[in-house]
């Protein structure tokens, strides 16, 4: 919940966050199961109750990629509309990039000049490139930490020769983007946002969140190295034992060093940044950028 006006920083007045891992309730099919549809429309009618709560106005719903990429996600869509009468908005992948972009670009200012965003989410990895508040390029890839530890991550711990495999998978599908960025020249400055990155970036000695928000934090490519084999071999229970790690994402942390990993390395990426503000910041900014001015 933020204070909405012509620019304001859209930083949290409240923030009831609830985890639903939709990239996780995925059938054979890749169709979101009962249960997460349920799940999915007891959680939004939970939000609404908390917004109207605390004297909310406006509501912004929207969706990504386990609902934009289920096998059901229009039929989802239409089951939560008449159970909430929210209609949810999905956005592209390309929106998420680009949102995720602007609110990377607003956080660091003109003064990072070109910038390289990473986000790994639940079901996909956005990338974005640019020196304005719009990227010159962006794309999105199915290989968000949860999908990928739901389908090629069987096992606590998980099989080694299933991560060697999901290790060249990843590779091969960030390898295959990394030219459409590389035209535009080396970035000034290369961000990640979002969970993972965050809390990779506190377990190879980054600052605590509770250190601030204006702390910097960043993540280096030798330390993440590091990490990756000693995760790798970690159970879940003992993933939730590090610093930083909450118990609602320790099992997809492997999968998404593995993205994070591959990411910096095919990229040329020696330190990233982390940025706390994404996706969820870049759709409030885009709004509070049409609102009138009073």
């Amino acid at each position: 919940m933020v204070d909405a006006h012509p620019g304001a920083r859209p930083l949290p007045a409240y923030s009831h966050k609830a985890e639903l891992r939709l990239a996780e309730l995925l059938d054979d099919s890749g169709a979101i199961s009962d249960a997460g549809v349920h799940r999915l429309a007891a959680t939004i009618r939970e939000a609404m109750q908390v917004a109207e709560d605390k004297g909310v106005e406006d509501v912004l719903p929207f969706a990504t990629s386990a609902i934009r990429e289920a096998a059901n996600g229009e039929d989802v869509l239409r089951h939560v509309t008449e159970e909430t009468g929210v209609a949810l908005q999905v956005l592209s992948g390309e929106d998420e990039a680009r949102l995720t972009f602007l609110a990377a670009r607003r956080w660091l200012g003109w003064s990072a000049g070109r910038l390289l965003v990473l986000d790994i989410g639940g079901g996909s990895l956005e990338i974005a490139y640019g020196l304005d508040e719009d990227p010159d390029v962006a794309v999105s890839l199915p290989l968000g930490a949860g999908r990928l530890t739901a389908g090629d991550l069987p096992g606590d711990p998980p099989d080694p020769e299933a991560v060697r495999a999901l290790r060249r998978r990843v590779r091969a599908e960030i390898a295959r983007v990394v030219s459409d960025f590389s035209r535009y020249g080396t970035p000034d400055q290369v961000v990640g946002t979002s969970k993972t990155f965050k809390q990779l970036a506190r377990i190879a000695g980054a600052a605590r969140t509770a250190d601030g928000l204006y702390t910097q934090r960043e993540l280096t490519r030798m330390k993440l190295e590091e990490w990756v084999p000693r995760l790798a071999g970690m159970s879940t229970r003992e993933r939730t034992e590090l610093p930083g790690v909450s118990e609602g994402r320790a099992r997809q942390l492997l999968a998404g060093a593995l993205v994070a990993e591959a990411g910096l390395d095919l990229f040329g990426v020696e330190t990233l940044a982390i940025c706390p503000w994404a996706l969820r910041e870049g759709v409030i900014l885009r709004r509070l950028d049409h609102l009138p001015e009073h």
